[in-house]
């Protein structure tokens, strides 16, 4: 889901940073946000910054740190931007890393969807081309209005008349093909344009959902889409999203199990469409589903699964300090999976707050992945918080045979998704490939490479 953020931000909240240090530079930007408001006090807000920071640090990577705090404040979120081209010193960094941009997060004690604006947040920050534009801009003015594009506002590039023409003839055939297929809907795959102009409006009269990996775009283009789904590609194949885009939309309702979807895409980042596929979501899913609606078990949030996958795929493409790393997560009806699962190794999320090991919170995202490496389970609410790392599960399942090459980790799997109302979401370690088990049956997420027994 994508959510504007320029509504949280003005101009006055953009600063270029003069302290060396964090916590100096924390007291600037508070004067920047809190002085307007008499009911924030900037002392009470460092000193709770600063022992959030003393308890799990707020540093995203890349020079980018995105502290936050809730108070009892009358506006829902307010934001502040604080730029350093010289770098500000931060305990626990590498050797000559710096910090560079801080984004401060001052959100309302009673925001609802405080971890989702987080996540927001933090999506677009992992983008480095952006982030690098926001430093380097050549003023506060300049920075400013590149976050107003990237939070929601409008900023589009021209694309070349040649790839501007064959890209309106097959948007043009796409929609007559949509309409005499009777679609109930077009995908668009934003992943193949490198400029936001050639994705405006381009089915008006027909629901049309755009799926990107890029937070950027999907912000920018949030008002010209019925809805947006972004997921991560697995390759550099034209429809490599497909079948992780239909799963979030079956999962969120957007899609329904008879729908019929127009599918048009091309290459990545070749700025021209060439492909339009038809695709019926029955026959994709009609194994994992056979015949009932219910994908998600009843206490998983839409929003859970499509973190998971997203850390899922991470691990898949990037492993884990350059080797591949296999894991398991299982989500949803969590106190029947516990029963039925034991401890390997000590609780590393056992004491934290709810908050802070919820899986939406995107500080998690490198704790995920520093623990995947832990032989065992992930267990996860369905609301999104990790119970525990390195459980082992004993659930048994010996009528759903697995197919050759898949070893103790996807078995475990299925059986968990048959002995209780779960989703399990398998990374092979040795193929790369992600496989999502409901009721012990098997959906796989990417294409399988050829590799040996996965363990």
């Amino acid at each position: 889901m994508t959510m504007r953020l320029d509504r949280f931000l003005t101009r006055k909240r953009v600063i270029d940073l003069q302290s060396t240090d964090l916590t100096g530079a924390l007291r600037e930007l508070l004067e920047a946000t809190a002085k307007p408001f008499r009911e924030l006090n900037r002392d009470t807000l460092l000193k709770s910054l600063l022992e959030r920071e003393s308890t799990m640090t707020t540093y995203l990577g890349d020079g980018v740190a995105l502290p936050h705090v809730r108070t009892k404040m009358k506006r829902r979120y307010l934001l502040a931007v604080g730029r350093s081209q010289a770098g500000i010193g931060y305990d626990g960094l590498k050797e000559n890393e710096n910090i560079q941009l801080i984004i401060l997060l001052l959100a309302d004690e009673r925001a609802r969807d405080y971890l989702k604006v987080l996540a927001s947040v933090a999506r677009l920050l992992k983008d480095r081309e952006f982030v690098e534009k926001l430093v380097f801009a050549p003023s506060a003015e300049g920075a400013f209005q590149l976050l107003s594009s990237g939070f929601g506002g409008i900023a589009e590039r021209p694309v070349p008349v040649q790839q501007g023409r064959v890209n309106r003839t097959i948007l043009r055939h796409a929609e007559r093909i949509a309409r005499g297929a009777d679609c109930q809907g077009v995908i668009v795959f934003g992943d193949t344009c490198t400029s936001t102009a050639a994705l405006s409006k381009p089915f008006p009269a027909i629901p049309t959902t755009l799926v990107t990996s890029d937070a950027v775009e999907a912000n920018l283009l949030q008002e010209k889409f019925t809805r947006i789904i972004q997921v991560k590609a697995y390759s550099s194949g034209r429809f490599a999203q497909l079948r992780s885009a239909m799963l979030v939309g079956l999962s969120r309702g957007w899609f329904q199990f008879n729908d019929r979807l127009c599918c048009v895409g091309g290459i990545a980042d070749s700025n021209q469409f060439d492909t339009i596929v038809v695709v019926d979501v029955e026959r994709e899913f009609q194994t994992l589903l056979s015949g009932r609606s219910d994908l998600l078990p009843p206490d998983v949030k839409p929003e859970v699964l499509e973190r998971v996958l997203a850390v899922a795929t991470e691990l898949s493409a990037e492993g884990r300090e350059g080797r591949p790393v296999g894991c398991l997560f299982v989500v949803g009806d969590t106190a029947k999976v516990e029963r039925m699962s034991k401890p390997l190794v000590m609780n590393p999320f056992y004491g934290y707050k709810d908050e802070d090991k919820n899986i939406l919170n995107p500080f998690m995202d490198e704790t995920i992945k520093e623990f995947s490496s832990i032989d065992g389970a992930f267990i996860i609410r369905g609301d999104g918080v990790v119970r525990s790392a390195g459980s082992l599960l004993q659930a048994a399942d010996v009528e759903h045979p697995l197919p050759g090459g898949l070893g103790s980790r996807h078995a475990a799997g299925a059986a968990m998704s048959v002995a209780t109302d779960c989703v399990s979401i398998v990374v092979s370690s040795s193929t790369g490939q992600v496989t999502l088990f409901r009721r012990g049956v098997m959906l796989p997420l990417i294409e399988r490479k050829v590799g040996p027994r996965d363990g």
